[in-house]
């Protein structure tokens, strides 16, 4: 099928960059980021090359879980700014040809949410059904407490009615019955509401657990079809906003993740993280075996022309680890984050990618060539691209949510308040403003920033790589991931060393025509010819990436 014939699907080309509003830029002094600050620095966006701004949540909130407890769905959280400060950035943006997408969290509210105070007044009560009840308090096995260091249950009991409420995070996130047709009114009022404002979709919040089936005393089993519904918000959003796009965070192994992207047609989310081979990533960093993403890549399932995986290295949340064996897990804990403190629940890392390599710049720029490089939509969490370090001084998984570096001045040009006033401090010593910021960086031709964005606008010069089917090739050096990206007719090779030795590898691309290619699209370097059979040598540095196109001499009169 050509690109010209799949209509408008931006999501499948596009570069997601994430960013926390309270984190980013404050535009008034008061040590909190707000919307205005993000209004000012879309500039710095459009000139990185990012093309869709995800949003974390920035609705009001009860201040427990860094505001994925949401007390109102329908406003901004006034220390953040107001709602014509958001339809502002929008549509700054859009002028910017910068999209935006906002966290919408579908699962729970906050129990300050007016709908859960009026839910504990009686078991009569008109929003009782809005959430989920248990006469008695149902067994709850570890696997189902997300947070366990903080909770030993899924279930609560409200003092009040006597009965028990369920909730997968937090005590204080009751979980919505999704089942009932009245809350997914809400939910279709929520998405139409946010579109009208211009957003051109949504990153839905922990899906799998907005659809777990919990069995309690009195519960009605079956009679709700979670794919069913999924598809219902996708048909709605459709309708209101032809090319909104769900992007879903969904953690599970390939076969279920398959079942969220909907039929043959694609008619469920848009989009998935690609969890499992960013996990094996890990795995392979640690081991310098190219082995467990290779694996990872060639279980992918295939996806419909209007799905899409989106490709990361890190996000917003502790580094899960959770895909992993124990034992698997614990290489990579031994190589990346020894120290307990590095840890969170004993399935992940609270550490960003430069600190967990020691800042080597080989090995970080080596993972960003190869998430770009594979096919999907690469996915930025604020900050990679200048190497933000975490603070692990900070509380659990806000060590890595720490105020962006802008420049090396006072607070990094985050804010103008005192220190003591920032919304939370800022990594000190190597991994501080005045070393790590993003004015020298773009100043700088050698930085890393200026990498990501030649990285970046590979992409988007090649937008086939979205498009494309990936082929891992066989080869016999173990550090090495050689694939290539395949988009009809369209072919890019890359190459990557995961060990510090050089290697010279033999890769077969199958018979090509007399005069083929491999040219450089990163380094420039000089074309190597193809023989006729299509076997070639190249050989790859310690730590270093290749992108090479394959070139037909039809295609080199256009290249």
């Amino acid at each position: 099928m050509r690109l010209s014939q799949t209509g408008d699907v931006w999501w499948k080309s596009a570069v997601f960059y994430c960013a926390d509003v309270e984190t980013f830029q404050d535009s008034d002094g008061d040590g909190i980021g707000d919307l205005r600050g993000m209004t000012e620095r879309l500039e710095y966006l459009a000139d990185l090359g990012v093309t869709c701004l995800w949003l974390m949540p920035f609705y009001p909130t009860a201040g427990r879980d860094d505001g994925y407890d949401i007390t109102d769905f329908f406003g901004v959280d006034p220390r953040l700014g107001t709602l014509g400060d958001f339809v502002e950035l929008v549509r700054t943006a859009r002028s910017r040809g910068i999209r935006v997408i906002v966290d919408f969290v579908m699962n729970h509210t906050s129990d300050r949410h007016p709908w859960f105070r009026s839910a504990r007044r009686s078991v009569d009560d008109p929003y009782r059904r809005h959430y989920v009840w248990s006469p008695t308090k149902p067994r709850t096995s570890k696997a189902e407490v997300v947070f366990p260091d903080q909770e030993d249950s899924i279930w609560e009991l409200d003092d009040k009615t006597g009965e028990y409420y369920l909730h997968h995070f937090y005590k204080t996130q009751p979980d919505l019955n999704v089942a009932n047709p009245a809350v997914q009114e809400e939910i279709a009022r929520t998405l139409g509401f946010w579109l009208e404002l211009g957003v051109s979709g949504f990153r839905i919040d922990a899906v799998p657990f907005l659809f777990a089936e919990d069995t309690y005393p009195g519960s009605e089993p079956g009679g709700f079809d979670p794919q069913r519904y999924l598809k219902d918000v996708r048909d709605f959003v459709t309708r209101r906003l032809g090319d909104a796009a769900l992007l879903g965070e969904v953690n599970l192994p390939y076969p279920q993740q398959k079942e969220f992207f909907g039929g043959a047609d694609g008619d469920g989310l848009n989009m998935q993280f690609d969890f499992n081979g960013m996990q094996r990533l890990y795995l392979s960093l640690a081991r310098g075996d190219a082995g467990p993403l290779t694996s990872a890549l060639r279980e992918r399932p295939p996806l419909d022309v209007t799905s899409q995986w989106a490709n990361f290295v890190r996000n917003h949340d502790e580094l899960t680890l959770d895909k992993l064996s124990i034992a698997e897990r614990k290489e990579v804990f031994a190589a990346f984050g020894p120290d307990p403190g590095m840890q969170l629940y004993g399935r992940g890392l609270r550490r960003r990618l430069p600190t967990m390599l020691g800042g080597d710049q080989r090995r970080i720029r080596l993972v960003y060539s190869l998430m770009f490089s594979l096919p999907g939509t690469p996915t930025l969490f604020y900050g990679e691209e200048i190497g933000l370090g975490e603070n692990l001084d900070v509380e659990g998984r806000l060590a890595v949510r720490t105020p962006m570096q802008w420049d090396a001045g006072a607070n990094g040009g985050f804010s103008t308040a005192p220190r003591r006033r920032l919304t939370r401090p800022q990594p000190a010593g190597l991994w501080g403003p005045e070393h790590v910021n993003a004015a020298d960086q773009r100043q700088d031709p050698g930085s890393l920033w200026s990498f990501v964005r030649t990285l970046i606008r590979r992409y988007r010069q090649m937008p086939q790589i979205g498009w494309s089917d990936v082929e891992v090739l066989d080869h016999d050096v173990p550090a090495v991931l050689a694939h290539v990206c395949r988009c009809e007719d369209w072919r890019l090779l890359a190459i990557h060393n995961l060990g510090a030795d050089d290697a010279l590898v033999t890769l077969d691309l199958g018979t090509v025509p007399e005069g083929t290619v491999l040219r450089d699209v990163l380094d420039g370097r000089d074309d190597q010819p193809l023989d006729p059979s299509g076997r070639v040598e190249v050989r790859v540095d310690g730590y270093r990436g290749q992108w090479l196109r394959v070139l037909t001499p039809g295609e080199l009169a256009y290249a």
